[in-house]
């Protein structure tokens, strides 16, 4: 019986696990400058980059964060802004993301 129970709460918390990590939502920049088409990794995610636009759609826990701007400012120049649609950054964080960006 416990082996049961074990495994049942196993599984359920595994789901529980898994429902996050896919439900993450993707985080996107709109950089200053066109990039044409690249894919590039920053903030430990992989963004997929069409003209002005990045998006990773498979966040780390770092992606969204000041960190991992800057990370893609590095590569792409100052951006506009950063962030999942429903939390992006602040105008002051991203001010200290452009701080590393590409020259």
């Amino acid at each position: 019986m416990k082996l049961q129970l074990t495994a049942a709460v196993f599984a359920a918390a595994a789901g529980v696990l898994f429902a996050g990590a896919a439900a993450a939502e993707p985080v996107m920049a709109k950089l200053q400058t066109s990039q044409g088409t690249a894919r590039l990794v920053a903030g430990g995610a992989v963004f997929e980059c069409v003209g002005d636009v990045c998006a990773a759609r498979t966040p780390s826990s770092d992606t969204a964060t000041v960190r991992g701007c800057k990370d893609l400012a590095r590569l792409v120049g100052p951006i506009t802004s950063f962030g999942p649609a429903s939390k992006p950054l602040a105008d002051d964080k991203l001010a200290s993301c452009n701080s590393s960006a590409k020259k």
